[in-house]
């Protein structure tokens, strides 16, 4: 699997990464021994690249992936998150006492010196306004408990924002065949200021796996189920924001665009690596085949123009109306 530099760090990273949501929390029940399968799963497949955050099963994510770690020889890029350990989750939370604590706890869980990266974990948007979060940031940096830092964000907005400070390395987005903004001024001004883009969500939450019809039904603590209204946390993280059934009008229609050979969760994730400005895509599961089915997209060859423009206009007639506008 090809590698991409990450943003301004010194980090070569692989197109296909993991993301770990699913395995600490809020994807329905998943047992520790399935969890380090995954992780394992991934690491056999080349992945050098794990996405993680001190919430996600509060902190389980973060534990089981120091326990594979210590039994295996690779070294990967770990990336966690920080931030919404908070209660209230507000933006005066975000400053420098807090984030050290939750700095110091991560870096115990995974049982490190210094964390690979910290990301905001979609922050309050006033917190992009606050100089003083991110000089928080730099000061963990220089005292050596983080390597680099970047930004996990809901909007667009946020994006373009968090890049104007020059320390962001990263900036982590959902981007998806049914979340098509950010391609146009964020993927600019990302690639301008050499930052990393790190791309989560890129199934939409299992929809364009293919594999959710109108009968499926989710477990009561499987995130979609209990945040299809954004009760829990923003709509926009549980199937990228599209009401289920017109996202499963979208997944038919796009399902022809397939080219033959390849799975419907394969092309969107070659669809999300065509786009240049993208480090790195972290499609989550617990599934080792899945994974292997994940990883194996990033040697797909590029789609052709007509396939691309077929996906705008699936998202033109099916999804725009729901999301462009909202992130």
């Amino acid at each position: 699997m090809e590698t991409r530099p990450l943003g301004r760090t010194d980090a070569d990273i692989t197109e296909v990464g993991l993301g770990t949501w699913e395995l600490g929390g809020d994807w329905g029940d998943v047992a520790e021994a399935e969890a380090r399968d995954s992780i394992n799963a991934a690491l056999d497949a080349g992945v050098n690249f794990l996405d993680t955050a001190d919430v996600y099963g509060s902190g389980r994510s973060e534990r089981l992936i120091r326990e594979v770690l210590a039994e295996r020889d690779e070294d990967p890029f770990v990336a966690t998150k920080a931030g919404r350990m908070l209660d209230p989750h507000t933006a005066d939370g975000y400053d420098e006492a807090h984030l050290r604590e939750f700095v110091d706890d991560s870096r115990d869980r995974l049982d490190v010196e210094s964390l690979d990266l910290v990301q905001l974990h979609c922050p309050p948007t006033n917190v992009y306004y606050q100089p003083s979060t991110f000089e928080a940031l730099e000061t963990l940096r220089e005292e050596g408990r983080i390597d680099d830092y970047g930004v996990s964000v809901e909007r667009v907005e946020q994006g373009l924002k968090a890049v104007e400070y020059p320390g962001v390395e990263t900036v982590q987005i959902i981007f998806n065949p049914f979340r098509q903004r950010p391609r146009d001024l964020f993927f600019r001004e990302a690639a301008n200021r050499n930052v990393g883009v790190i791309v989560r969500v890129p199934l939409a939450s299992g929809l364009l796996t293919g594999a959710l019809s109108p009968e499926t039904e989710f477990p009561d603590n499987d995130h979609r189920k209990f945040n299809r209204e954004g009760d829990a946390f923003d709509v926009g993280e549980t199937f990228a924001g599209v009401p289920f059934e017109r996202g499963l009008e979208a997944v038919d229609a796009i399902e022809p665009i397939v080219p033959e050979g390849q799975s419907l969760a394969q092309f969107a994730l070659r669809w999300i690596l065509d786009h240049d400005a993208v480090t790195t895509v972290i499609p989550g599961s617990s599934s080792p085949a899945h994974i292997r089915d994940n990883v194996a997209a990033a040697d797909l060859p590029r789609l052709s123009a007509e396939r691309h423009a077929a996906v705008r206009e699936v998202y033109d007639e099916y999804v725009r109306e729901h999301v462009h506008q909202r992130w």
